[in-house]
């Protein structure tokens, strides 16, 4: 029977699953076979869990393109319960949002780290970057705080039958919780879901990227814009 190093490094595995989690272009999916090899490699997850994500990765590698975006777009995109956008799943349209995201900014800014333009900071593999630069037992404590949620979005995963589903089983297994979808509520119509409010400027209530665009990952060190900035 496998037995989980509590200690075992988890920084590819994370950075992996961030990636996964992306918008699957040309791009993501030539790096497919490497980031199998790391997963493999590193052997943070379970086997069943690696045999799950090879899966999904196998799913995607052989996908065609367009049909891979489209189905990434209304999976992710489309309804509030596949979101991810944590704070979504905490704070929804209210208040509180707002002053959430500014603490988690901090958060990274306080370990070095800055978002680059465009990118929310509760936004999952955003959140999985920075997790990954974390000290094993830091990163497995925040992977538990965050586990109610991440317990929601697979529970909404795998009502939609979506091998996506394996990621955020990994995610619960790294974190040292055990994965225990949560019955999704219903979905609200999509004409309300994807009311666009003046003071977003046109994006979506939900804090999703607009239905086909990509929402990349790049968090980069302060010492690297500085550079940037100089040259």
């Amino acid at each position: 029977m496998f037995a989980l190093n509590s200690q075992r490094p988890m920084t590819k595995s994370l950075r992996v699953l961030a990636a996964v989690l992306g918008y699957p272009d040309g791009r993501l999916r030539s790096d497919l076979p490497e980031m199998r090899e790391l997963l493999q490699d590193e052997r943070a997850l379970s086997p069943s869990r690696l045999a799950e994500l090879d899966a999904l990765m196998d799913m995607l590698w052989r996908a065609d393109a367009l049909e891979a975006e489209s189905d990434y777009v209304e999976l992710f995109d489309r309804g509030r319960g596949t979101s991810l956008h944590l704070f979504e799943h905490v704070h929804g349209d209210s208040r509180e949002r707002g002053p959430a995201m500014i603490d988690l900014g901090q958060t990274y800014e306080k370990a070095g780290l800055i978002l680059a333009e465009g990118e929310l900071p509760d936004y999952l593999p955003v959140v999985l970057e920075f997790v990954s630069t974390q000290p094993v037992r830091e990163a497995r404590a925040f992977l538990g705080e965050m586990a109610h949620i991440l317990n929601a979005i697979f529970g909404a995963l795998q009502h939609r039958n979506s091998p996506y589903a394996s990621v955020l089983g990994a995610l619960l297994e790294l974190a040292g919780e055990k994965a225990q979808p949560v019955k999704p509520p219903a979905e609200e119509a999509l004409d309300e879901s994807w009311a666009e409010p003046v003071v977003f400027d046109g994006c979506s209530s939900k804090g999703q990227a607009k239905p086909g665009q990509a929402q990349p990952i790049h968090i980069v060190r302060k010492s690297h814009v500085t550079q940037g900035a100089s040259s």
